[in-house]
């Protein structure tokens, strides 16, 4: 229902931040439950977080404190704020979205790599 764009990624030292983007096309993302997700390599997709249409957030427990998870409606688009990184934080992220009342995540961007160096 809706076409999701990340950007954002890219290289960072060790203890850095970085800022992701996700921007959506559609007439309903103020209704969306907008999520984070991501893939290390040789690793399984984990769950990083997702906020509500109202504002309501979940993160795992393992990045709770390290990362925010935000959303514009006004400008279509969620981020993901991302401190004290860790060259174990290096996967490709990917931006999720789905209705409120559906279990799973319809729309999925392309992903875009963030690379954390020691």
């Amino acid at each position: 229902q809706v076409q999701l764009v990340e950007s954002g990624g890219g290289l960072v030292q060790a203890g850095g931040s970085l800022r992701l983007s996700c921007t959506a096309s559609g007439r309903t993302f103020s209704t969306y439950v907008m999520g984070w997700f991501r893939q290390a390599p040789g690793k399984e997709r984990e769950f990083v977080a997702h906020i509500r249409s109202g504002g309501i957030t979940n993160y795992a427990d393992s990045l709770k404190g390290r990362v925010t998870i935000s959303r514009d409606n006004a400008e279509n688009t969620v981020y993901l704020q991302m401190n004290s990184l860790k060259p174990e934080d290096t996967a490709v992220d990917f931006c999720a979205a789905r209705e409120s009342w559906i279990v799973h995540y319809n729309d999925w961007g392309q992903g875009t790599q963030v690379t954390v160096s020691s």
